[in-house]
């Protein structure tokens, strides 16, 4: 990756990352399963990541975070395109268990 496109990723990988932290700390305060989530988020982050890897268009270089609370699951992290943010909250959204998704991904040199 040439410097000029690590330094964007870099730049939108902590914005996700800031902006991530600030959307779990205001969940955390709804407390509808309480600080740890609900029952089942674990597995629900581990059938997105599951459908994930069996999408080549979802793969590194695409760098993804999955994070479940409450049965939402929020993404993060960098994309190449837009078709690949928008295929990558729609497999989220199809996984069962997932009442929202919150799609924070940033698309390489876009600025949201």
């Amino acid at each position: 990756m040439p410097a000029n496109a690590s330094s964007r990723w870099h730049a939108a990988f902590f914005v996700g990352l800031i902006f991530l932290a600030i959307t779990l700390s205001a969940c955390s305060i709804y407390k509808k399963c309480g600080l740890n989530g609900c029952a089942g988020d674990a597995g629900i982050t581990a059938a997105v990541q599951k459908e994930f890897d069996e999408r080549s268009e979802l793969k590194p270089p695409n760098r993804i975070s999955i994070q479940t609370l409450d049965h939402v699951v929020y993404l993060s992290g960098l994309v190449d395109t837009e078709f690949e943010r928008n295929i990558a909250e729609s497999v989220a959204h199809d996984v069962p268990g997932v009442v929202r998704v919150v799609n924070s991904i940033a698309v390489l040199g876009t600025v949201y």
